[in-house]
């Protein structure tokens, strides 16, 4: 393995890495531990909001138990002498976001830097890192991972159309139904809607069947970022649009009032799914826990939910499923016509996640690039799945390691090639929360025009009128 994995490592090493490492001061001491140039040991940090014994330990255990010791062995078969250091954290994300921002601001910092892709505009805007090819060097364009990562979720962690870090996993949103409850209405196991009014066609057939809640979509304050996430953004792209795009946000335009009108349709005009769940503090959870016993036919939610919380798995889900395999359906999500998505797709989907990117304020950055490298690549994703089944970025791991379990196939064959994410700008979470308090006042009752507009005044008063685009 380990010769393998030297192979990897020079496959990306650059004719200045090859000379070793030296010090931003200039000096050629061979024992400084220094930058790019000398000979002598060199020392490279990775920070993560991870931790042993605490959050995301396994990814914590995968870097000090896998990463760490088979990269310094690869180094040593090449001649170098690369020590790695891993600077856990397991910390509130905004708590781990402060420290990180900090750190680059004042020049410090670890040389691969854990972050969640929304954070990404934001800490290119303000400087704190820059293109991955701008700090790594040529290797970084030239790298063999890229053909594996679909442009799609490159977008994860890129900014203005450059790569700012590597993903490091993928996620998308489908829509779960249960097939006992469709062939009960009527309805046929290999369910694929094609536009909005057939995923209301086939809730009306499972209401008409006696189907507690016949279909399911986020909604309102009380879920938080679920709403704008499994709800309104994969509707929103469903229509063409986008709430960020081309220097600007979506305000009170005829696609987010359809997006409106789609809820008042589902929560007020045809009562297909539960207006109050939507205002209750554990919402979302009791959603899980009413799909999980059959009341609920549709459900709009991400990977997650099938390989977590209905997994049947001893000690997995929150809502297990001992049937899931035979009961629970998955489709792609439909834009509300065909051809009306965002780059006129007929299927649509949303994406998040983390990943890593160069610190460039790194003595190192070339050969941090190579750690980079290594930790992205085919055998280190293998190592880390050692620990459960997720969908990785690159699609020849997903092709073997998900062969076991059709649904995250799906999801890596089917979603990730069209999916969406959102802006990593500092004002997004304000815009999202705008976005959540126009989807509860339409399931309230209010007028959609009243909740659009006060959606458009909120979102001009945090990121300003010009930069609001109102059709």
């Amino acid at each position: 393995m380990r010769r393998k994995l030297a192979a990897i490592i020079a496959g990306t090493a650059t004719a200045a890495l090859l000379l070793g490492a030296c010090g931003n001061d200039g000096s050629d001491d061979p024992t400084d531990g220094g930058g790019e140039g000398s000979d002598g040991p060199v020392t490279l940090t990775i920070t993560l909001n991870a931790i042993a014994g605490g959050k995301n330990a396994a990814e914590a255990a995968w870097i000090e138990d896998w990463v760490i010791p088979e990269f310094e062995a690869a180094m040593a078969a090449d001649g170098r002498d690369v020590t790695v250091v891993f600077e856990p954290q397991g910390v509130d994300d905004e708590d781990y976001k402060t420290k990180i921002s900090l750190d680059l601001q004042s020049g410090g910092g670890a040389d691969i830097i854990g972050m969640d892709g929304i954070w990404v505009g934001e800490f290119a805007e303000a400087g704190y890192i820059q293109p991955l090819s701008a700090v790594g060097g040529s290797g970084v364009d030239e790298w063999e991972g890229w053909d594996q990562i679909s442009d799609a979720v490159q977008n994860a962690l890129s900014f203005n159309g450059e790569r700012y870090g590597i993903p490091q996993g993928a996620d998308g949103r489908v829509l779960y139904f249960n097939k006992d409850l469709f062939a009960a209405a009527g309805l046929p196991e290999d369910w694929q809607p094609t536009s909005w009014e057939e995923v209301l066609e086939a809730s009306r057939a499972l209401a008409e069947s006696g189907v507690p809640i016949p279909l399911q979509i986020n909604a309102g304050t009380a879920m938080g970022e679920a709403t704008t996430m499994q709800g309104l953004l994969p509707l929103l792209v469903g229509t063409g649009a986008e709430v960020y795009r081309d220097d600007q946000w979506i305000g009170g335009t005829d696609e987010l009032r359809d997006v409106l009108e789609f809820y008042r349709t589902i929560y007020v005009d045809e009562q297909l799914g539960d207006a109050v769940l939507q205002q209750e503090a554990a919402g979302r959870d009791t959603s899980f826990a009413q799909f999980a016993a059959g009341e609920i036919g549709i459900l709009l939610e991400g990977d997650y939910f099938w390989r977590s919380v209905i997994n049947p798995a001893e000690g997995v889900g929150t809502a297990p499923m001992a049937n899931r395999d035979e009961v629970v359906g998955y489709t792609q999500i439909p834009a509300q016509e065909p051809g009306s998505g965002i780059n006129g797709q007929d299927f649509v989907s949303m994406s998040g996640g983390t990943g890593r990117v160069l610190n460039p304020n790194s003595d190192n950055p070339e050969l941090a690039w190579e750690l980079l490298a290594f930790m992205n690549s085919a055998e280190a994703y293998e190592a880390r799945a050692v620990d459960g089944l997720n969908i990785t970025p690159r699609a020849d791991v997903n092709a073997e390691l998900l062969a076991s379990d059709p649904m995250l196939t799906f999801v890596s064959d089917e979603v990730l090639p069209i999916t969406a994410y959102r802006p990593g700008l500092a004002a997004y979470p304000e815009v999202s929360l705008a976005l959540q308090e126009a989807t509860e006042a339409v399931v309230a009752g209010d007028p959609v025009d009243d909740a659009l507009a006060n959606y458009a005044d909120a979102v001009a008063g945090i990121v300003g009128e010009e930069n609001v685009d109102n059709g």
